[in-house]
Formats: structure tokens, sequence, C-alpha cells
């Protein structure tokens, strides 16, 4: 096509001469998706539409090219390659450019990238999902689960040979593992499904496993929950996942932790925390209350005019750190309990009780009104 009768780049990129360079870059995005072959199988009008759209993308993503045509028009670019439009990129290289491929870009997204037969068959990693009680996670403990698996195959010991059978080259990818799937114009290698990326056959397969060397399995797998373990914590029990193809390396198991939620203690990182119930008598006279701790019980002192949510430490009482020696703390808060029923007897002697306390007896009550004074005015 001469260059009189071609297409303004601009116009073909619908942008204007003063875009930017993101504005053409998006632009031909668009136009590129919406006209690639492999969205418009066997359309022609199509494939001719695309590579004009990456032609004009090709120069106005260049800026001495660019340039050089906002002064002179497609004249630049006579005789530079023939054709009258020489020194344009492949168009599908240009595609590959503003998309990517092979590292997980558009391209690659959409259409595919060529796998690598390194590590194939290897087996799928799996997950578990463990319950456990506090004071499991707290001294740790050994558990056995169950699990229902692609496994090696007993009958050919995961080989996937049947019995007598020899290796061949598999015909279909002809011992290179993988196969080229053409896609529009493009070929992307892929993993052999016939002989799942090995190269080779059993000319006799295995019939329990059709040559695959896996089979559905119950596993029985012992666990060792080391003591101090969190809620959401994962484990990892290496080659207990799935088995891998025909012999290939299997899977890892990732069981994940939840701790059940306990009746008194609530946990934050190694420390624990309870709510023990104080009498009123106990607050305001002293005393001694026993506590729960993971270990059993423990005493603690309740000084003569205990307020109530005062917090108590026990040092020591709390998780064990997963990762070196020592235990959080026990935080105790005081609940004071207020009796809710009273006799004529008791409610007589509070009063008189009442009466005789002075602001000494009050610290509390008597800062409060001094801070509130105004608004009780």
């Amino acid at each position: 096509m001469s260059s009189r009768h071609r297409r303004d780049p601009y116009e073909i990129l619908g942008v204007s001469r003063s875009a930017s360079a993101d504005e053409i870059k998006s632009c031909y995005r668009k136009l590129a998706m919406q006209y690639h072959p492999d969205r418009n199988p066997g359309d022609i009008a199509a494939e001719e539409q695309f590579k004009e759209i990456s032609q004009a993308y090709d120069i106005l993503a260049d800026p001495e090219k660019r340039a050089a045509f906002d002064r002179f028009g497609y004249a630049a670019f006579q005789g530079a390659g023939g054709g009258g439009g020489g020194g344009f990129h492949d168009p599908f290289d240009l595609f590959r450019e503003v998309f990517g491929a092979g590292g997980g870009g558009i391209f690659e997204h959409f259409f595919g990238g060529a796998s690598s037969p390194a590590g194939q068959g290897r087996g799928a990693d799996l997950r578990y999902d463990l319950e456990i009680k506090l004071e499991e996670a707290a001294r740790g403990v050994e558990k056995e689960i169950e699990i229902r698996k692609t496994g090696c195959c007993s009958a050919c010991g995961g080989s996937g040979a049947g019995p007598g059978s020899r290796l061949h080259t598999c015909p279909t990818c002809r011992g290179r593992g993988q196969v080229i799937a053409s896609r529009g114009f493009f070929q992307v290698a892929q993993p052999c499904p016939r002989c799942h990326g090995a190269g080779e056959m059993f000319d006799h397969p295995c019939k329990v496993c059709r040559g695959d060397g896996r089979a559905e399995v119950t596993s029985r797998i012992k666990l060792k929950i080391p003591a101090g373990i969190d809620d959401g914590s994962r484990l990892r029990s290496g080659g207990n996942g799935e088995a891998g193809v025909r012999g290939a390396p299997s899977g890892d198991l990732y069981v994940v932790i939840h701790v059940r939620e306990h009746s008194i203690f609530t946990r934050d990182g190694d420390d624990l925390f309870c709510d023990i119930p104080v009498s009123f008598v106990t607050a305001a006279l002293g005393g001694e209350i026993n506590v729960p701790t993971l270990d059993g019980k423990a005493v603690v002192k309740i000084p003569a005019g205990t307020q109530n949510g005062t917090v108590f430490k026990l040092r020591g009482k709390g998780m064990p750190h997963l990762r070196g020696s020592g235990h959080g703390q026990l935080l105790v808060r005081a609940a004071v309990e207020v009796p809710t029923k009273l006799t004529s007897e008791q409610r007589k002697k509070l009063e008189d009780f009442a009466a005789s306390c002075g602001d000494q007896n009050t610290p509390i009550a008597k800062g409060f009104l001094e801070r509130a004074k105004e608004f009780f005015s």
C-alpha cells in the first residue's frame, strides 16, 4: 500500500497528536485485545486490523519514529525495509512487549505460556485444618490425623507399569515431554497430556492406576504439635501431600492449627487473661482467693480496699514461648461481686456502715465529684 493511501497512525489508534506515551499505550492495549487473531479466529479482516494497529503503535511508541512521522509522514520510512513501511517490528513481538510474556503478564494470562518440564509430575500440596484445646497448645501434643488423598498405587509400587511392561518413547510428544499447542498465530509449549511430561510410557500400563502410578488411599499421619503454638499457625509435613506421577516427588501436607475457645482463659500472644469473682467483703477487708491456671490452682492475695477491675499479674503462668524458654504471664482481673439480695438486718448494717464512712473511705468518688461539680451546679 502506498503512503498516500495509508491511514494516519494517530487515527488508527484513536488518539490526538498531543497524546502522551501512556495514552498511546493504553489505546493500543484495548485495540490489540479487540482485534487479536486468537479472539477472532479465521477473521482475515481482524488480522489485518491487528497488524495495522501494531504498525501504528510501532511508530508512535518510538520517540524518534514519532518525530520523523510528524515531520515527513510515511515518507520518512520509505526505503527503510521495503514495501513503503519498513522498519516495523513483528506485530506479535509488539504484543508481547506491551502485554508481557513468559513472566505472568497479560499475554500469558489470556493466551497461555510455555511451561517448563522441570518438576513435572510432582504431587499437589494438601491442607488440613486441625482443632486442639488450649491446654494441648500449652503443653504440646501428638495427634494422629486421617486424610483421603491420591497416594502411591500399591499394585505397581507407584511406577505405573504393569507386569512385564517396558518403557518406550511417548508417541505423542516423541520423548520431549511437551507438546506444542497452536493458538492462532501463537505456539505454546505445554506438558504432554499422555505421558505427563515424562517423555516415556509403558507398553503395558498398570491396570489399577492406568499407568499414572497413583490411586486413592486413606492415610494416617502422626503430627507433633509443639508447646506454645498459636491459633492460625501452619505446620508442614514434608512428603505427606498427594503422590507424584509415576514416582515423582510427593507434595507436602500443611496443617493449620485452630485453638478452641476456652471457657475461662483468653489468650493474647503468650499471655493469658481471666476474670475472677471477688466477694464484696474480701475486696473491702482483704484476703486470699484461689485462681485457676493451666498447671493447677494458684493463690492470689487480695489487698484491703481492692477495686473492681484491679489486675493481678502471675508471672510464668501464661503460655510457653514457642521459640525459646520461659512462659508468658497470667493476668487476673478482679470482678468485685456486689450482693444482689439483702435481708433487713444486712441492709440496716450496711446503712449504718455507709453513714459512718467519710470522704477518706471513698477517694475515687470524691475525686470524681470534684471534676464534675460544674455539671451539678
